[in-house]
């Protein structure tokens, strides 16, 4: 599933999608993102932060009490405004960080991560990336 308050690339991430072959949903902000998670119950929750009504961390807190170990990727192009929340999530969670702007590349070599027990860490593509994954 894919949260993002922009429309056009929560929709252009749900092609990419299912395009490779996941069955994949969008939804436009925290709230309703969770009602969706709540209908479609994702392995992946791949959600940006900042977003109107509840951020992507707050509908992952309230995802998390249906699901604890259910998997996320957050992305953000302003990863620092979370990163003591980031850092906490990675310690207890399945959870990979997606510095905006990214590939169709980099988004799927994160699902393979998540999918094959990799190494969660950051991209280290940017200063604020690799900041994160220390």
């Amino acid at each position: 599933m894919v949260v993002d308050d922009d429309l056009l690339l929560a929709s252009l991430l749900q092609m990419v999608l299912e395009d490779e072959g996941y069955e994949a949903r969008s939804a436009g902000d925290g709230i309703e993102g969770y009602t969706r998670y709540l209908l479609f119950r994702p392995e992946v929750v791949i959600t940006d932060l900042h977003m109107p009504g509840a951020d992507g961390v707050e509908m992952m807190r309230n995802i998390r009490k249906q699901d604890p170990w259910v998997k996320v990727i957050y992305m953000s192009g302003d990863l620092l405004s979370f990163f003591s929340v980031l850092n906490e999530e990675k310690r207890r969670y399945p959870v990979l960080i997606l510095p905006k702007p990214f590939s169709r590349e980099d988004l799927l070599n994160r699902l393979a991560e998540l999918r094959n027990g990799g190494k969660l860490r950051c991209l280290p593509n940017t200063p604020e990336s690799r900041r994160m994954a220390e």
